[in-house]
């Protein structure tokens, strides 16, 4: 059982405190390239430095400043491993999977399903209302954008993943011994790390609907699933495609994708489309081809001392 994988008398909460700023500082290492990018900027064009983060992703070519702030994430990954490895004393796997090793076929039905959802919804856009969009097609910036999006996007996502639905996932489980409450907190927790993102103030507080109940979506995955496979697959398919197929001047990343998206973000049926129809839809379709059962007892359930004794 993949909660149970990380319950151990020696896994104190305390311990996930501790994991968590090491993961943080980790992290802020990884800006330190972005901050000095931004500092040797400033001073050759004898500029101020950025003092917001909006700013601050302007500062530079589209792509560079993806490159940049990517590289954070691979050092928070490191940390994420790190942790797990010398704090809990637990391997990679454990936090990634019940199964004896990691199912690539899930990760890829999960990759491509939404993949081909996310194409064909900005198709039907694109042809409702195609004066919305603006061909931004260039050759060079497009393919260096797919080699830095198909190698670090997915470490991205594959992070947040690790950290939320993995590490922290199973760090409540040991505090709350139940299914419930690393569920709800991961996606609340989850949902709030985008508080800061453009489209919360261009949209408004309503979006936090979309981010936590992603969050809340991808738990139900890992959890139902005893894995993170589909979490991951769905994960990195979302902030990939929307990276390559179409941009904003209001999203948190402006990139050399193909469209440019001229509409005005809304806080109406869009925010909430995803949570209330999309996400049962996929979830009506992974349990069919993953046969899911005990909906009740896998998502609200109590761990029992036996259950994990017996493990």
């Amino acid at each position: 059982m993949f909660l149970e994988q990380g319950i151990k008398p020696e896994n104190n909460f305390g311990k996930y405190i501790l994991g968590s700023v090491i993961i943080i500082i980790a992290s802020f290492v990884g800006q330190i390239p972005f901050t000095l990018a931004m500092v040797y900027k400033s001073f050759t064009d004898k500029t101020a430095i950025p003092s917001d983060n909006d700013s601050a992703m302007k500062m530079f070519e589209s792509n560079l400043t993806l490159l940049l702030v990517m590289i954070s994430f691979v050092f928070a990954l490191a940390g994420v491993f790190y942790v797990v490895k010398h704090l809990h004393n637990q391997s990679f796997l454990s936090i990634t999977t019940s199964r004896r090793k990691v199912d690539i076929k899930r990760i890829l039905f999960s990759f491509l399903l939404w993949s081909l959802f996310s194409i064909a919804s900005f198709l039907f856009l694109y042809l409702q209302s195609p004066e919305q969009f603006i061909l931004n097609f260039k050759p060079v910036p497009f393919l260096i954008l797919v080699v830095i999006g198909t190698v670090f996007i997915p470490i991205q996502t594959s992070t947040e993943e690790y950290v939320f639905r993995g590490y922290l996932m199973q760090g409540f489980a040991n505090l709350a011994l139940n299914r419930w409450f690393p569920l709800v907190m991961t996606s609340l927790i989850f949902g709030s790390m985008h508080w800061f993102n453009p489209e919360v103030t261009k949209i408004g507080p309503i979006i936090m609907v979309y981010y936590i109940g992603t969050g809340l979506f991808l738990g139900i995955l890992t959890l139902m699933d005893e894995g993170m496979e589909l979490a991951l697959g769905f994960h990195a398919a979302n902030n990939l495609i929307g990276a390559l197929l179409v941009t904003s001047d209001w999203s948190v990343f402006q990139t050399h994708s193909i469209f440019i998206d001229l509409s005005e973000p809304s806080a109406g049926f869009d925010v909430i489309l995803p949570v209330v129809i999309i996400y049962p839809i996929l979830l009506f379709i992974f349990s069919k081809k993953y046969n899911w059962k005990n909906w009740k007892e896998k998502l609200t359930g109590d761990i029992t001392v036996t259950e994990i004794i017996k493990y």
